[in-house]
């Protein structure tokens, strides 16, 4: 069952991925800052993602040892879902204030906005959405399959 649940997981990601009609060269490896530390096991998946816009880094470089947060795994869903790797548009849902603990000059803003908006994300029984909480494997898998068009 267990296998199960982390094939499904690849697929599902695979799809989303796909979604974008992209064709990225991953030949070509992305260079972050920190590089050096990214396991030859996923430094393909690393080269496309980060070639199709989904996954940025930042002035820190890729972190792959680094647990990943809410906010994050927004801006990736809303990078392939808005189909916007480019973020030209994702300040337009940057104060559309769905959740209290969301301020629209964060740079997740309009990402977790559109996101929520989308009813891809929830927040949580108090109303916030916690963007710097980390985030669950099942958390993941909910938001991917809204994505996809699974709904509840």
């Amino acid at each position: 069952m267990r296998n199960l649940k982390k094939f499904l997981a690849l697929v599902l990601a695979m799809m989303m991925v796909m979604s974008l009609m992209l064709t990225v060269n991953a030949a070509e490896p992305v260079d972050f800052t920190d590089s050096n530390k990214i396991n030859s096991t996923y430094a393909e998946a690393v080269n496309v993602l980060s070639a199709l816009g989904v996954v940025k880094g930042d002035d820190r470089g890729f972190r792959p040892q680094d647990t990943i947060t809410r906010a994050e795994v927004a801006a990736m869903l809303y990078r392939i879902a808005a189909n916007d790797a480019d973020e030209e548009q994702v300040k337009i849902y940057s104060d559309y204030d769905k959740f209290p603990d969301v301020p629209s000059d964060k740079w997740y803003a309009g990402a977790v906005n559109y996101c929520a908006n989308s009813e891809y994300i929830k927040g949580y029984s108090d109303g916030t959405f916690g963007a710097w909480r980390d985030i669950t494997g099942y958390e993941v898998l909910a938001m991917t399959l809204r994505v996809l068009g699974y709904g509840q």
